[in-house]
């Protein structure tokens, strides 16, 4: 099973950047669907974006498209969402999430989930 550290998060003002790291372990790791998701308080879990094995296929919600970039290195082990033009509504704990056989999302079923790091984006 992959283990998942993510690391990065930070207070920010709006319109500033923060870019997070998720660390996996793992033989397989270069297999995986990576993405992240977010939760801010008193709100459900929601996807942000996610990028297939190869590499060169990523998706994106609708509230992140042009402002966050999601990337992977598979010599590191590492995947990284480059969050620019941040808004308040950013705000949120972020989790890294990994799965074999894709992600949809809805985040069901996947095989690891990160700890979580904290965004917070200031008006």
């Amino acid at each position: 099973q992959v283990q998942l550290i993510e690391s990065g998060g930070g207070l920010v003002q709006t319109g500033g950047s923060l870019r997070l790291s998720c660390a996996a372990s793992g033989r397989t790791f270069s297999r995986y669907t990576l993405g992240w998701f977010r939760q801010a308080p008193g709100k459900e879990r929601e996807f942000v974006a996610a990028i297939r094995w190869s590499g060169g296929s990523a998706y994106y919600a609708d509230s992140v498209k042009g402002r966050f970039t999601i990337s992977r290195d598979n010599a590191k082990n590492t995947v990284y969402l480059q969050m620019n033009s941040l808004k308040p509504e950013d705000t949120a704990v972020y989790y890294c999430a990994a799965d074999l056989g894709g992600i949809s999302p809805a985040g069901h079923g996947l095989e690891g989930w990160g700890q979580g790091t904290q965004v917070t984006v200031s008006s």
